[in-house]
């Protein structure tokens, strides 16, 4: 009995035992979990000190950078290259021919690849090799006709390229030969010439920080050879007004410590020095053809007269310096300040921080010849502006609308003149970016070209920016490719609505309304309104073509979307009015003598429907509206069919007595809006 029991109180025991084991071990678990999570609080704690401290530690080098960079302005300017107009001047280069796959010949079929098949007589092994020689015809004749379609589109390719390389060399040479003209004038002391050639050494300089203004007012005196300029400086918030950043880790923020005032203030008065000495540096250094002997030159900011409230251009300093005086001196070892107000007997503003004024020397407009301004005063002529210069403005405007974006280098950048990211997620990725500063309508090989180039650079999209427009074809086989195309007067109304400038020409200094704009809705009383309307979800774009037969007259007469009328007026589009989803207005009597046709077409929008086809295009019809929209008639039109995207509604056709008969149309297209207007003669390659 009691062996019995002590083996049952052991065994008890034994359970206790493990099961007090069992605890303490999931209490050292614990302990060790708590142990580790205040360890890793601890190592949080010191690394997001850490961080913080770093972060404040980098803002506070930065600040010192700046700050070095803004005392050392003049000397790092001095280093840099003078300006010469060599470095204006454009090789004659274009891009070679480039066919891609249209270089490559129809491979032909050969007689010895078709064996004769089957055949146990020879009644079967004559009919077999008919088969054979048959099928080998047959694919012969498909091959050459390919072929002979092959070589026309190269040969039309080698057209279109020759045209654009001859546009581009020919613009090459205007060019060279412009700033040829101005060389030859600054020799002759020509004052237009003289004035263009110095201002033009200020804006090629890379002796300025990003950042700095370049705005100049200028006149020159050809009697005493002397360059009267007003330059605008840098503001006061140039100069940081944090001197460090120190992190507190008790409150866990940021603490600034204030750059002294008389500090900022010293500081501020010597970049103005500094800017003035640059200045004159800059022009006398450029000046080969000896134009200059002297230069007077008042430095301005733009503010507000702290005496009188008004706004205005607040003069800060003022030099007149000769030649033979600024050679004297050894830039890289004066101390600006001294040097401008006591070697060159100039001026700088005693308390620059508050806008104190000095009374400025002589000013342009002092000068019997006309002023001249150049950068922030007015509008730039985009036409005229240099190519460097307004790639630079295309990628100061992708910056202003939130991405990233650098100019590339003249040559090896792959046709690619900005590289742009976008870093908003899902839609946003590289972009690649061409410029085309032309006058004339811009060839569908553009943007062709374009396209090869998004896919060679793995970009996400291609935008292509002109000073002109782009015809139907080039719209057409953009249309659902990740391609954008900004027209001149597009790009002058994107460039305004994010603070910066540019006009087309001599025109409107804000530029001409943009091809996308609403048109004029006032029409003559002989003018019809098509109102276009249809059942199901698939957005479509209604589109019409002026043709004589099955050819449209001009790529000006396919109107669409990016083309909103014909040159003369006599067809564009309307905003829809209920229950109409799209409308053209047409005046049959205005339509050109040579057309005989008015079509009407509709597409499926791929980029709203990508995947959709003609299928829900259904219960269509057109409403015929006089000019005050009360409706005359309506004609119905067919529906759509699955596999298409594009259909050709109907057409009117001219009769002998001058009549006009709507012809019901129903010809579908596979490919979309692209295969269509190609069928009506618009090159879309």
């Amino acid at each position: 009995m009691s062996r019995g029991s002590t083996g049952l109180v052991g065994v008890w025991a034994e359970v206790q035992r493990q099961q007090q084991r069992q605890r303490e071990a999931e209490a050292r678990q614990r302990r060790q979990q708590e142990q580790q999570a205040r360890a890793y609080q601890r190592r949080a704690a010191q690394s997001h000190r850490g961080y913080r401290q770093a972060e404040a530690q980098r803002r506070t080098a930065e600040l010192d950078a700046k700050v070095e960079s803004l005392q050392g302005l003049l000397a790092a300017g001095c280093r840099a290259p003078a300006f010469r107009a060599a470095s204006l001047m454009r090789t004659e280069e274009v891009q070679p021919f480039a066919p891609g796959p249209l270089a490559q010949p129809v491979p032909m079929p050969h007689a010895q690849q078709y064996q004769a098949q089957g055949g146990w007589t020879a009644s079967g092994r004559a009919q077999a090799q008919a088969e054979a020689r048959a099928r080998f015809e047959r694919d012969w004749h498909a091959a050459q006709a390919a072929e002979a379609h092959r070589q026309r589109e190269l040969a039309s390719y080698r057209r279109q390229y020759q045209e654009w390389a001859d546009g581009q060399l020919a613009e090459v040479r205007r060019h060279n030969s412009g700033v040829s003209a101005v060389c030859d004038g600054v020799r002759r002391k020509d004052p237009e010439s003289v004035i263009a050639f110095f201002s033009a050494a200020l804006y090629a300089s890379t002796a300025w920080p990003e950042g700095f203004p370049r705005q100049v007012a200028a006149a020159y005196d050809p009697g005493a050879r002397q360059l009267v300029l007003d330059w605008e400086l840098p503001a006061y918030e140039v100069v940081p007004e944090a001197k460090s950043v120190r992190y507190v880790a008790g409150t866990d923020q940021d603490k600034e410590t204030a750059r002294p005032v008389s500090q900022r203030r010293a500081l501020y008065r010597e970049v103005l020095a500094q800017c003035m000495l640059l200045v004159l540096h800059e022009l006398f250094a450029a000046d080969e053809a000896e134009a200059l002997a002297s230069v007077a030159l008042n430095g301005f900011v733009d503010g507000h007269d702290p005496t009188t409230g008004r706004p205005g251009q607040i003069f800060l300093a003022t030099v007149m310096a000769s030649r033979p005086s600024f050679r004297e001196l050894h830039l890289a070892q004066v101390d600006p300040g001294s040097c401008l107000t006591d070697a060159l007997r100039g001026q700088v503003s005693a308390r620059p921080d508050q806008l104190t004024p000095v009374r400025p020397g002589r000013r342009p407009g002092d000068v019997g010849s006309s002023v001249v301004s150049h950068g922030d005063t007015g509008e730039p002529d985009l036409f005229t502006m240099d190519p460097v210069v307004f790639e630079g403005l295309v990628a100061d405007l992708f910056r202003a609308m939130g991405m990233q974006a650098v100019t590339t280098q003249r040559s090896g950048d792959g046709g690619v003149d900005v590289d742009a990211l976008d870093p908003a997620p899902i839609r946003g990725g590289k972009i690649v970016v061409q410029v085309k500063r032309y006058r004339g309508t811009v060839p569908p090989t553009a943007v062709r070209d374009l396209y090869g180039t998004v896919q060679d650079a793995g970009a996400n999209k291609g935008v292509l920016v002109t000073t002109s427009r782009f015809g139907p074809g080039s719209h057409t086989f953009a249309n659902g490719k990740p391609l954008e195309l900004v027209s001149g007067p597009e790009l002058v109304d994107l460039l305004h609505r994010h603070g910066l400038r540019g006009r087309l020409g001599d025109g409107d200094r804000r530029g001409p309304a943009p091809a996308s704009s609403t048109p004029d809705t006032r029409l003559p009383d002989d003018y019809s309104v098509l109102g276009m309307s249809w059942a199901g979800p698939v957005a479509l774009d209604v589109c019409a073509l002026v043709c004589r037969g099955s050819r449209v007259l001009s790529d000006e007469h396919f109107v669409f979307f990016n083309n909103p009328q014909t040159p003369d007026g006599s067809v564009r589009a309307l905003p829809a009015t209920a229950p109409d989803k799209a409308a053209i207005c047409v005046g049959f009597e205005a339509l050109p003598a040579e057309a005989d046709r008015f079509v009407l077409v509709a597409a499926v929008d791929p980029e709203v429907n990508p995947d959709a086809d003609l299928s829900g295009f259904t219960d269509a019809r057109i409403r015929l509206l006089d000019p005050a929209l009360t409706e005359l008639g309506q004609l119905e039109v067919s529906d759509g069919r699955p596999g298409e995207t594009a259909l050709v509604l109907g057409s009117f056709r001219r009769r002998a007595n001058g009549d006009w008969d709507f012809v019901l149309g129903g010809k579908g297209y596979a490919g979309g809006l692209e295969e269509l207007v190609t069928d009506f003669g618009i090159d879309v390659q």
